[in-house]
């Protein structure tokens, strides 16, 4: 272990999930770095809430602007220790409905993302001779959904992606993969209420169970690697 704090990049860190990622892991005594896209006034408030955290803002459906992310990175915050992949899209439609735009919207974030900012922080973490990625992947990449297979196909990516990589950056680095289920905000519909109400724990998720699952990736031993952890109270159990 260093004597100094391990730095991690929490990406789309300024609402939900990746919120309570940076929050968590900055309590937890990490030294926070938050990636926003555009809710910038979002990422000033956690950066508050995680002692004047740096913001490192980038729209990661660019390569450029991710390569551009972390060299100011390197310059600003200093070589990462771990990386936090979170930043995702969403959207719902009838697979016979859904476009080119509609499907390279989410991919373009979800999976072409994620590898790129896998990419940039596992060179740094060779340049430290260690390091650790977590990948935030979905109950949706390991069971199908009928109205969002696209965004199901891009998940189920980022969990086959954690599992190479894994063998690809061993044996310095681990990437592993959280899978929430039905995390709750203020916005569950009928068919969320129906996926809580099939979930065994008979409720919802909390963000910060999340936040605690990438912790434990974060802290767990080395020889941990490749694995997924399904946050979502038993629901792909059934």
């Amino acid at each position: 272990m260093p004597d100094r704090k391990l730095r991690v990049l929490v990406t789309g860190a300024a609402k939900r999930i990746g919120r309570a990622i940076a929050i968590e892991l900055s309590k937890r005594g990490f030294a926070v770095a938050i990636h926003y896209g555009e809710s910038e006034q979002n990422a000033r408030e956690v950066s508050a809430l995680c002692g004047g955290a740096p913001l490192f803002r980038a729209n990661l459906s660019k390569v450029d602007e991710i390569r551009q992310m972390f060299r100011q990175i390197r310059e600003e915050f200093g070589l990462l220790d771990c990386l936090v992949n979170n930043a995702a899209r969403f959207t719902q439609f009838d697979p016979l409905d859904i476009t080119e735009a509609d499907w390279d919207f989410i991919h373009s974030v979800n999976l072409k993302g994620t590898f790129f900012c896998c990419q940039e922080g596992a060179k740094m973490m060779k340049e430290m001779g260690a390091g650790r990625i977590v990948n935030i992947s979905s109950l949706g990449g390991i069971r199908p959904w009928a109205e969002n297979v696209h965004y199901c196909a891009s998940k189920a990516g980022v969990i086959m992606l954690t599992k190479a990589l894994s063998k690809a950056l061993a044996p310095e680095i681990t990437v592993n993969s959280v899978a929430p289920g039905v995390i709750a905000f203020n916005d569950v519909t009928p068919m969320v209420q129906k996926m809580i109400d099939a979930t065994p724990m008979k409720r919802a998720g909390a963000a910060e169970e999340v936040a605690e699952a990438v912790h434990y990736f974060l802290t767990a031993p080395k020889f941990i690697t490749g694995q997924i952890i399904a946050v979502d109270g038993g629901l792909s159990q059934r």
